[in-house]
């Protein structure tokens, strides 16, 4: 049985688009870790992607605003054909079904010439003019603190004393200096092999970029080297990130002497202790306990970069005796 917000988006469709027979049904596409799922209507004369997001969890005129921007600077991003924005329906452009990471998996040797793309596209994308709020120190913080509230506290279960969270604060702060020492630009935020469409012309396609911001320079390049759905060989890693570095320098855009390898990897530590928090709450509270199996990668990543930078030492030697096993011997992990 479909649901009422179903129902409803159907008889939205069909109002805007006559050829749909009434009999036709929408149908899932897929859905994400927000509230946002798409359809189709199977067999139609021209493809659409059908959008609901209930505007009280979703941002759906920033979504039409940024879409507007972005074509306007040439990406490849779906275009918003109508909405209902009080209702949270929207009808879009279609891009397809397969993601980057679905052709690597098949077509490893694609890797090379589709990251290139993903690169080029998003230091087009970093020049992007548009009135975005500001990735800062706040924003930074509390994204953090979901490691602790949510990863820490409630999935393992683990007792946080004043003093352990001293600890964490001090560790969340390194990362934040980090941050804002760098450049600022566009950032998508989730930049990643899953929201990288395959795309016959302009590639590539670019979904899932209504939570942009303005903030750190290697914010997306963590996003799409860092994946946390997908680990690749850190040397093939680092050359990507000089590759990126000097991009930006021929375009006067960073400096030779700039850390940028520093930024990045404590960029991507931000980054993933976010999504350890944000996996945990989309089981906990959501529902959606797919997202644990990918919580092992990102706690990975983060060991990964204590180690190499010795001001995150003692942090290291906590995920590694404290986190780690609690993870492994945890029962989502069973």
């Amino acid at each position: 049985m479909k649901d009422l917000r179903v129902n409803r988006l159907e008889l939205w469709a069909k109002g805007l688009d006559s050829s749909i027979p009434a009999s036709a049904r929408l149908e899932n596409v897929s859905g994400d870790a927000s509230f946002r799922r798409y359809f189709r209507f199977p067999d139609a004369s021209v493809p659409r992607v059908f959008v609901d997001a209930p505007p009280e969890h979703e941002d759906n005129r920033s979504f039409a605003r940024i879409s507007a921007a972005m074509i306007e600077a040439g990406l490849n991003v779906p275009v918003v054909f109508a909405a209902d924005f009080d209702q949270g329906f929207m009808m879009i452009s279609d891009l397809g079904d397969e993601v980057y990471l679905d052709r690597i998996e098949r077509c490893p040797e694609d890797i090379e010439s589709l990251y290139q793309d993903a690169v080029r596209t998003m230091i087009r994308m970093q020049s992007l003019e548009c009135d975005l709020p500001l990735y800062d120190e706040k924003r930074l913080l509390d994204e953090m603190s979901l490691f602790h509230e949510w990863f820490l506290a409630r999935q393992l279960q683990m007792e946080l004393t004043d003093n352990r969270l001293e600890f964490l604060f001090d560790a969340y702060q390194l990362l934040i200096d980090n941050a804002l020492e760098q450049p600022v630009c566009f950032v998508h935020r989730d930049y990643h092999g899953r929201n990288l469409m395959i795309v016959s012309s302009n590639p590539p396609g670019i979904i899932d970029f209504q939570d942009a911001v303005r903030g750190p320079v290697t914010y997306d390049l963590v996003s799409l080297y860092k994946d946390c759905y997908h680990r690749f060989d850190r040397e093939w890693v680092e050359k990507a990130v000089a590759g990126f570095h000097f991009s930006l320098i021929e375009k006067g855009l960073l400096r030779a002497d700039q850390p940028v390898l520093r930024w990045f990897d404590l960029m991507g530590a931000q980054r993933h202790l976010k999504c350890a928090g944000i996996f945990s709450r989309l089981n906990l509270r959501d529902g959606k306990s797919s997202y644990l199996a990918d919580i092992p990668l990102v706690v990975d990543y983060l060991i990964e970069v204590a180690d190499l930078y010795e001001d995150l030492g003692e942090f290291s030697c906590w995920l590694k005796e404290d986190v780690q096993p609690r993870l492994i011997a945890s029962e989502f992990m069973r």
